[in-house]
């Protein structure tokens, strides 16, 4: 049934002579003393959380910034109210608990987007719209053109399938998803401030995708209780949330091998962390093993990102598995006409210039080819700390064989090669005509 207009103006007048009464001057003073106390709640609970962080909710860089002001006014607002109403007719009172209920309306939102969205271009636009919306609402409220607006709204009506829908349903309905949302974004949006904090390097990866897993579940759970509240069944879904559900099946099914993998490598200890490995022509030190993929680091500073599902399907040599020793070498080439168990001696006292050469097993040398320049060695050594690298050792063992080899006068063989010069205009011996046979008549007399 319709409100009638009648009635609501002589509310309206019954309210405005109220504000002619000397009973507004109480009521503006339990508001200002209202106002002062939520002012030292706040900020005695500022002070004790040491809050002042811009990014906060609930408190913001200053007392009247955050959500937590305007809150704390509303209630002790409503409190005067309630405590007042049997006492006197109100005036003032039922003007300011519609506009704080806006402000709170307005602060919550903006405040939540701009924490969960702070550098995002369309949260300008959605705020300026809860604004709107929030200030029509407390003139509607304040005038009680409210229930009449909301009895003509439900007169709208149409039937969807099983379901009677109607404007003031689809408003209360939208209304009703806003606020799961902005519960949801609050939310995980405290979520992701106490996750964050003090993070850094992987670690800060690991609780960033945490946080956004943690926002996108809230944020899908708020979505399905709105639409419960504005009436649509959800059973009608469920064949659109199968085929969702396939698809991502197909489209994640990578991932999970991945993830699969991952745990096997971990329970079964066939690569371990500090393993030396040698992968996809990529040789390195395990660094990290995460649930998806594992990080190899090669002596050079360079990280591959390795996925589990490789290290499983694929041949992977592990050259620490159950030895972490690790067998190098280097190659050196002398003169033809050197003694060779002179070389093979200088060689194997050589490679022990370093202490990272193991000396038990020992370096081994072998005459391994006859060159095209010389004799043709291969010094042999074993390391236990592969991880240190190999580049700096071998520079170290081929100082120490050069040092030696010189001292003993040993020569290292330059290499050799033909060459054939032509003179500008002369032919190569093998196109030069041969010379004709002397004759009878040209001997001399």
């Amino acid at each position: 049934m319709a409100a009638d207009p009648t009635l609501m103006l002589d509310d309206l007048g019954r309210w405005a002579e109220a504000f002619v009464r000397p009973t507004v001057l109480v009521e503006l003073a339990a508001l200002v003393a209202c106002v002062g106390l939520a002012w030292w709640l706040v900020t005695l609970l500022q002070r004790g959380l040491h809050h002042g962080d811009s990014r906060s909710i609930l408190f913001g860089a200053r007392v009247i910034d955050g959500a937590l002001f305007p809150l704390a006014l509303l209630s002790l607002a409503y409190v005067a109210r309630t405590s007042l109403m049997h006492w006197m007719p109100l005036a003032v009172f039922r003007v300011a608990i519609p506009v704080l209920v806006s402000l709170v309306v307005i602060r919550i939102g903006v405040k939540v987007l701009q924490a969960a969205y702070p550098d995002a271009a369309w949260v300008r636009p959605i705020e300026r719209s809860i604004s709107w919306l929030a200030w029509l609402g407390m003139v509607l409220w304040v005038t009680g053109l409210l229930p009449m607006v909301l009895e003509e709204l439900d007169q709208i009506h149409w039937k969807v399938g099983g379901s009677n829908l109607s404007v003031r349903t689809l408003i209360e309905g939208a209304l009703t998803a806003g606020a799961v949302l902005l519960i949801a974004l609050w939310i995980s949006a405290a979520i992701e401030a106490r996750l964050l904090r003090a993070a850094t390097g992987a670690e800060l990866s690991l609780r960033k995708a945490v946080s956004n897993a943690v926002r996108a579940l809230l944020i899908f759970v708020g979505l399905i209780m709105a639409l419960s509240a504005v009436g649509i069944d959800l059973t009608a879904l469920s064949v659109l949330g199968g085929a969702i559900g396939v698809g991502l099946g197909f489209g994640l099914q990578k991932l999970a091998s991945n993830y699969v993998s991952g745990f096997v490598i971990l329970a079964e200890r066939s690569m371990r962390i500090g393993d030396n490995v040698r992968v996809d022509n990529f040789e390195g030190r395990i660094t990290d093993i995460r649930a998806r993929y594992t990080v190899v680091r090669s002596s050079t500073g360079r990280e591959s990102i390795v996925p589990n599902e490789m290290l499983i399907i694929q041949r992977v040599e592990n050259l620490s598995l159950a030895d972490t020793r690790v067998w190098l070498s280097t190659v050196v080439s002398v003169a033809y006409e050197t003694d060779v168990e002179l070389v093979t001696g200088l060689l194997a006292e050589a490679a022990l210039a370093s202490s990272r050469v193991l000396r038990d097993p020992a370096p081994s040398v072998a005459l391994s080819a006859f060159g095209a320049d010389g004799l043709e060695f291969t010094v042999g050594f074993w390391i236990a700390d592969p991880e240190n690298g190999s580049l700096g050792l071998r520079s170290e063992i081929n100082r120490a064989i050069l040092k030696a080899l010189r001292a003993h006068k040993i020569e290292i063989p330059y290499p050799q090669r033909v060459m054939h010069v032509q003179v500008d205009g002369a032919l190569p011996p093998a196109l030069a005509p041969a010379a004709a046979p002397a004759t009878p008549s040209d001997a001399a007399p």
